[in-house]
C-alpha cells in the first residue's frame, strides 16, 4: 500500500500541484495518480459538493413529504 509520498496531491494554499506529501495535510487533496488528474482537484471538489447539497436537498425533501 502507498503512503502517499509517490503520488501527486493539490495543494489548496498555493493552487500547485505537488508530488508526494510536502504541504501539511490541512493544504492537501488526494492523492492522484497522475498529475493532470491532480490539477483538476478543484473542479473535482466543486462538482462533489454540488452533488452532496443536491443529495441533501433531496433528503430534505422527502422528510419534509413524510412529514405531511
Amino acid at each position: 500500500m502507498s503512503t502517499g509520498d509517490e503520488k501527486y496531491w493539490y495543494n489548496l494554499a498555493t493552487g500547485q500541484v505537488e508530488f508526494g506529501m510536502i504541504s501539511p495535510s490541512v493544504d492537501r487533496v488526494g492523492p492522484f495518480d497522475t498529475e493532470a488528474e491532480a490539477a483538476k482537484a478543484p473542479a473535482l471538489l466543486q462538482e462533489r459538493a454540488r452533488a452532496w447539497a443536491d443529495e441533501d436537498a433531496a433528503e430534505d425533501a422527502a422528510k419534509s413529504q413524510d412529514a405531511e
